[in-house]
Parts: structure tokens; sequence; C-alpha cells
């Protein structure tokens, strides 16, 4: 779509608010409503204005002034305005430079794709999250100098089986026990139905949708692969689905990895491949149906997985996910069909189109923009530097013995090591000017303080279990 389709837009479908949207630094969508009347095509050149010093991790108060430029082909009516809102999602500027802002991490993205292409490689990466996420009846939390909780419910989690709820219909999920159940059990099927449909009619092409592994309301809804810019913009807009039809229906939803303690957390397992010329990269006669390019691609996911662990697994919560037993995939290898290594080779389809690796160790808490950026760079690195992703792993990975598994490199065990990680192995990021040494040591500077220091800093419930009595 182009500028002056979306206005025509604006004036077909009697549009009377412009929605501006863009991603901040940390991973949440801002915005910014326009009346209609106040654009036409020199909105598209010129942009608007906004305030950057009050963006997570970006300008300082003295150089706050930051424009943006709307992406004409990202045009959506919103579904849940009152008034007729259309949404469009931005790209930042610096008003001084007329540069695209660097900390920008949709700029980040488009970056990789130009990287990419300029390789040679291929001209398209594609990648296809599966997003899971919890939907709660309540949600309740504090943290005070003299207490700290939170609780949550859910009308099927296996706690209520003695509750008062007059009448309890005893329709309730056992732990671990999520995965396909059909109505009643499985609760929330008209709701995610609804959140399906919208998506459709928002662009975004859904392959399925079913209740997963835990108790109390897991979700997931996976959608069709798409390039990564595309893509990343797509699950803005599949979180913001999500979210608004839970509230709609008096309940929330949360893509928080790991809210729930002795059942699964929240994944996202990220499929993804790379085209040139309209031609699947990935397929060939090598293990599983790859190529030898694939394989390279898989060795650099491996070698650089502990960094960019801090894109894809970027909260403190992340890592509480991210331990042995709960199908969360810590252990660096690879394998056709095996969920139990942390990249798994779809078998569904002999297509050579269909040919994909599975990452499976991030988390819906990401910044997409980046995540993908971050995985993309380090396949890449694979690729142009032939490293061997080594045997395949074809066992369960869970039940080796302690030598066995010894040799099998791990995920990080926490924020803190990933980022640590992150801060001695970054070269392949910059390739390109993809990712820049500021936005590396902004993106560390700002977790550390705003959020493991934070953590860390302060004493935790279970602590009293443990230590009270000492």
């Amino acid at each position: 779509m182009t500028a002056k389709e979306v206005l025509k837009l604006i004036e077909d479908e009697g549009i009377k608010i412009v929605d501006l949207r863009f991603m901040d630094f940390i991973g949440l969508w801002q915005h910014c409503s326009y009346p209609a009347h106040e654009f036409n095509e020199d909105v598209f050149e010129e942009g608007l204005g906004f305030d950057g010093s009050s963006i997570r991790g970006w300008q300082s108060i003295n150089a706050s002034d930051m424009i943006l430029i709307p992406d004409p082909s990202t045009a959506k009516v919103d579904p849940f305005s009152e008034v007729p809102t259309l949404i469009m999602i931005c790209n930042v500027y610096d008003p001084i430079t007329k540069e695209p802002y660097t900390r920008d991490p949709r700029h980040i993205a488009i970056k990789a794709i130009n990287y990419l292409k300029s390789t040679g490689i291929a001209d398209t990466a594609y990648f296809g999250p599966e997003a899971e996420f919890f939907v709660f009846d309540n949600i309740q939390y504090a943290y005070n100098s003299n207490e700290a909780f939170f609780s949550f419910d859910s009308v099927e989690g296996f706690w209520n089986t003695g509750a008062d709820e007059m009448p309890n219909l005893g329709y309730k999920i056992r732990h671990k026990e999520g995965y396909f159940p059909v109505p009643p059990h499985d609760s929330l099927m008209d709701i995610r139905n609804e959140m399906v449909m919208l998506m459709e009619k928002m662009g975004i092409v859904v392959e399925a949708h079913h209740h997963e592994v835990a108790t109390g309301g897991q979700c997931e809804i996976d959608i069709k692969y798409a390039p990564l810019v595309e893509q990343a913009d797509n699950l803005l807009l599949y979180k913001y689905i999500v979210k608004n039809v839970a509230r709609r229906h008096g309940k929330v939803a949360t893509f928080m990895p790991k809210p729930m303690y002795g059942d699964n957390g929240s994944g996202m397992h990220s499929h993804q491949s790379l085209w040139k010329d309209g031609q699947p990269l990935f397929a060939g006669d090598e293990y599983a149906g790859l190529s030898e390019l694939a394989l390279y691609y898989i060795g650099g996911i491996i070698k650089h997985a502990r960094a960019i662990a801090a894109f894809t697994n970027p909260t403190t919560n992340s890592y509480k996910r991210l331990v042995p037993g709960f199908e969360a995939p810590v252990n660096l290898a690879y394998s056709s069909r095996n969920r139990s290594a942390s990249i798994r080779i779809p078998m569904y389809s002999a297509s050579p189109k269909a040919k994909r690796i599975e990452v499976r160790f991030p988390d819906p808490s990401c910044n997409p923009y980046l995540a993908f950026t971050a995985m993309l760079m380090a396949g890449l690195d694979g690729i142009e530097n032939k490293i061997d992703p080594g045997e395949p792993m074809d066992k369960n990975l869970y039940d080796l013995d302690p030598i066995e598994l010894s040799n099998i490199p791990q995920m990080p065990a926490s924020l803190d090591e990933a980022l640590n990680e992150l801060e001695k192995d970054h070269e392949f990021l910059l390739k390109g000017d993809v990712f820049t040494e500021d936005v590396i040591a902004t993106w560390i500077e700002y977790k550390r303080e705003n959020e493991t220091s934070a953590v860390n800093s302060r004493p935790h419930p279970y602590e009293f279990i443990l230590y009270f009595d000492n």
C-alpha cells in the first residue's frame, strides 16, 4: 500500500483517528494518535515529532526530539477502537541528521535484511514463530518493603478442583495434560477462535491454534512464515489482538515465559529458512534432508546461542523456563523430530519448500525485531565461516548420563550469564553495521541496571521458607 492508497483508505473507511506505532528499545509497543485531518502525503516524507527521552533506553533529555515516519504498507484498521481508527507502524528518525535512528529495533531488522542481500547468500529470511501465552481470569501482584506476592487464577486451573464456584463443574486440566483436550476441558476455544478471526482479518495467516501443555489457560496460535521484518510486525499485532480479545472477555493474557511454578512455561519456537530468487536454500541431501548451508547456519546458532540469548530470552523470568524437564531446550544440539534438542528439524513434509529449522529456546517476552535479527546474524556467521554444528543428537537429551551430557554446551542459566556472554561475543552482530557497539552496550547496561540488579537485590519469598528459621 502506498501513501496515496492509505489516504484513500482513510476516506473510504471514514477513519477519524490515525494511530502511529513503534517498538521501543526493550520490547513494548508504543503509540500516539492523531486526527485523520492531520494526515497528508507530506507526513510520509517528513514524519511527526515525539519525545525520545521518555522512551526506555533512547535519548537524553537534551537531545529528545525524534520523528516517526509511518510505513504505509503496514496500514490496518483497528478492530478494537470505538472511533474508526487506522494503525500504521513507523520507523524512527533523527530530526537533525534525517537518518534512521540506530536504536530503533525495526531499523536494526531492516539493516539485517539489507546485509543478508549484500552477502549474496540469500535475499529472504523467513521466520515462523510459535508464540505461547496464558489466559488468566485474575492476576494480582505486589512488592513492598515488608511483603511480596503474586496470585493468578484460571477457571480451568487444576488447583480449583475443590473451589466453591457455585457450581464447580469439575472440568479442570491436570498439570502437564493441557495439550489438545477438547472442550469443556479446553475452556478457551471460542476466545482463541475470535483471536484467529481478527488476525486473519488484519492480514496475518494463521495455520492452527490449540490449548498448550500447562493447566490454567496456556494457549498457542501458530502463524504462517513470513519475511523477517514483516513477521516481527505481525507478532506485535498478534500480541495486541491476543491481549485485547482476552480483555474483551474479562480475562487477561500474558506472554511472560514462566508465570507458573510446576508446569510448562511459554516458549516461542522460531522456524526459519533462507531463500534466494524464490528457491529454498535449506533443502539438500545432508542430515534430515538439510543442505550443507543449513548445517552451517545451525553451527552459527549453536556457537553464538549463549550470546543471542540476551535477545531471544531477555528477561530474568526467561531463565525460570530454561530448566530441564519442561520441554525447555537447554541443550545446544540439533536433531530431527527431537524436541529435547535446542534446534529441531521438522519432518512433517518432504517438500524442499518446507525444509527449515526450528530454534526452540526463544520465548515471547523478546523484542522480535532484535531476536529474529540476532538469530539471523548468528546463522549467517555460521555460513560465512563454515561452522560445523557437530554430530546430531537423536537421543532424549534429558535422559543422558552426566558424563555424556557434560560434552553438550548449555544455554545460560540466568540473564546475568547471557549478558556476560553477549559482552564477550558480539562481533558477528556488528557486521554490516546491523547492530552497533552503542546498541549492544545500551542493551547490556539497561538490562543490568533495571532488571538483573533489581531482582538480585530483593529478597525472594521462597528464601523465607529456606532460611527464616536458621
